[in-house]
């Protein structure tokens, strides 16, 4: 399982309610529901991914987060995991106001595209970075909002969002130790959980 979810499991209650924005295969919320016991509901974009998902036994929605969320009454869930979807939204501010008015919490992940390599690559080569972290062309990539550490920070101070827990995911050990110190530097995945 990736890092971010491993983090994000920790931080979801026993028995909780949640929802999972861009559920993927259902594979997060299949082990949330062996591991924590919790009951959810997945909603998700991709027919492959919802198939899956379905043979998982996840109950999942076909839907676009972009249209809105209105379908969801107010505080139908205690928290609403959005990960490593928000740089695909045309309307992140949105979904994220959605989020905490369907769920008493947020769970959000997304990729730090300011992380020294990002920046590195840009500098020297001139060239949109393609990597592990980053693996799609310019021209290709889903990705059409570049978040940061501090600009997530600075929309929930606007929008008078909460920064309840935060926590910054990267790879090797210096790295990790670098990121508590410099978050928008040296974290590659950021993690906020936030709340009204």
């Amino acid at each position: 399982m990736r890092l971010d979810l491993t983090q994000i499991q920790k931080w979801i209650p026993k028995a909780a309610r949640v929802l999972d924005l861009g559920c993927g295969d259902g594979e997060f919320l299949a082990t949330l529901r062996h591991e924590r016991q919790v009951s959810g509901l997945g909603l998700e974009i991709d027919a492959n991914n919802i198939t899956l998902a379905l043979q998982k036994g996840i109950d999942v929605i076909e839907q676009d987060m972009d249209r809105g969320l209105d379908n969801f009454p107010s505080q139908s869930f205690d928290v609403v995991v959005m990960a490593h979807a928000l740089q695909v939204l045309h309307y992140p501010d949105k979904v994220l106001e959605e989020m905490l008015r369907i769920g008493a919490e947020g769970i959000v992940t997304f990729p730090n595209f300011a992380h020294w390599r990002c920046r590195l690559h840009l500098g020297t080569r001139g060239r949109m970075p393609v990597s592990k972290f980053l693996p799609h062309s310019w021209y290709d990539t889903p990705n059409i909002h570049f978040c940061t550490v501090k600009d997530f920070e600075a929309l929930c101070k606007q929008r008078g969002f909460r920064i309840q827990k935060r926590a910054l995911v990267s790879e090797g050990s210096l790295t990790r130790a670098l990121s508590k110190v410099w978050p928008n530097l040296f974290a590659t995945t950021a993690i906020f959980k936030i709340s009204r």
